[in-house]
């Protein structure tokens, strides 16, 4: 892509226009996003765009079996079948590999990449190719501090500095003395940033514990063995709810009373929040992020808008969910799409 023809040199006023695609409404069939993902999605979607057929691919580093990213993929198949677009979703959470799929991409010579920078440093040289073949990428979920220097039209997303500054902060409000913040995957920014931010406003002590993430017995076994070699920590924290719910088995084979306050949602931490089990969890809304980033590929293509002007990125959250709130979410939860 020329340079001089980034969005972002031409210092046009940004619109935010993601209501914008509500004006084209049509029937709803679609081979990779219509009925098949309205049903998915439990009929979020609204119609099919009356635009010419387009396509995106979306390139996360999703691990096999996280849950996490169904929610994000619900939402981008909602957006896909309303906007008549064909989306190609792949995704490693090798940073090499998934170099590797954003090239394949562009070698399909797709019209537009959806793509997470959880290794910055792995994605940069792909992201420019695809730049330089004037295929537009917007990030999301995870690259907040990377995606306007590696070019980017948009990036949609949590600060995941700020959720983790926020999270230090209920720590403060629930009377926690000692946390263990536990990450799946070190050195994944995201990560690293929250327990880091929960670090920065916490009073209390911050232990960070590294588990293998792709391994969920092994998971268990990490955290049990902390909470019984330290009797001080009475709050664990973790980064995704799938680690949630297993951090109540551990609390539990431990035999302290251990609270819990995870990241992220998904049905059964709603279930856990009702009972206690979790006293909150921070909702970055995933399906939000899915959503937003192919609708903002067809309004880019259809329309030249792009949210954010290429400054400022478009946020999804945090937001805590409670008892006081989780009422509210569960309905979504049970559907899958919160």
């Amino acid at each position: 892509m020329d340079r001089s023809s980034h969005p972002r040199s031409r210092r046009i006023v940004p619109v935010v226009a993601v209501a914008a695609a509500a004006l084209f409404v049509a029937g709803c069939t679609s081979s990779s996003g219509g009925k098949q993902a309205e049903e998915s999605g439990n009929a979020v979607s609204a119609g099919k765009a009356g635009t010419p057929r387009m396509t995106v691919a979306m390139v996360t580093h999703a691990a096999p079996g996280d849950t996490f990213w169904d929610t994000i993929r619900k939402g981008a198949e909602a957006a896909a079948a309303k906007d008549n677009v064909k989306l190609i979703y792949s995704s490693d959470p090798s940073g090499p590999n998934q170099s590797n799929l954003v090239q394949n991409a562009i070698d399909q010579k797709v019209d537009g990449i959806a793509v997470t920078l959880a290794k910055p440093d792995a994605m940069k040289a792909v992201v420019a190719k695809a730049e330089q073949a004037g295929i537009p990428v917007v990030g999301f979920n995870t690259g907040v501090r990377d995606w306007k220097g590696q070019g980017l039209l948009e990036y949609f997303g949590q600060d995941e500095s700020i959720a983790g500054e926020a999270f230090g902060r209920r720590l403060n409000e629930a009377g926690a003395k000692h946390t263990v913040c536990v990450i799946m995957e070190q050195g994944q920014v995201a990560l690293e940033a929250r327990c880091a931010g929960v670090k920065k406003t916490f009073e209390g002590k911050t232990d960070i514990l590294y588990v293998n993430g792709t391994d969920m017995p092994s998971v268990k076994s990490t955290i049990t063995a902390k909470l019984r070699q330290d009797s001080s920590i009475d709050y664990v924290t973790t980064l995704g709810a799938p680690f949630a719910m297993t951090a109540i088995q551990s609390i539990a084979d431990a035999g302290t009373k251990t609270k819990l306050a995870t990241f992220d949602l998904n049905k059964d931490a709603v279930g856990a929040i009702k009972s206690g089990k979790i006293q909150w969890a921070i909702d970055q809304q995933p399906y939000l992020q899915g959503y937003l980033s192919v609708d903002s590929l067809w309004l880019y293509k259809t329309n030249g808008n792009y949210s954010g002007g290429g400054e400022a990125p478009v946020l999804t959250g945090p937001a805590f969910v409670d008892k006081s709130n989780v009422d509210k979410i569960a309905e979504f939860a049970a559907k899958g799409t919160r």
